[in-house]
């Protein structure tokens, strides 16, 4: 339907774009356990194991995400109403100075 072709990538072989590559190597580096230490860069920053993408059955950031849509369609909403009344006010202001050209 879409046409998307897929490419298989490995960190060892990197036949896409430099970014996808870089982006493999920052989590390797940030999620391996350092001998010294014996936690993660990441964990030791942040107090937290770098987790590498989402579960999308989590229900509690989706309806985050849905609160945030909705308020910022109330904002959007309410600043368009707001401009369209600052409009007509203008308009009435500059009809008010305008005379009729006579042909």
């Amino acid at each position: 339907m879409l046409e998307i072709e897929m490419r298989m990538l490995t960190a060892f072989h990197p036949q896409m774009d430099g970014q996808t590559e870089r982006m493999n190597q920052e989590f390797v580096v940030n999620n391996k356990v350092h001998s010294a230490t014996k936690v993660s860069h990441f964990m030791a920053n942040y107090g937290r194991e770098l987790q590498m993408g989402t579960d999308i059955r989590r229900k509690g950031k989706v309806k985050k995400a849905t609160e945030f849509v909705k308020r910022m369609r109330r904002v959007q909403e309410e600043a368009g109403a707001t401009l369209r009344k600052a409009q007509k006010e203008m308009k009435r202001q500059v009809d008010r100075e305008r005379r009729e050209v006579e042909e």
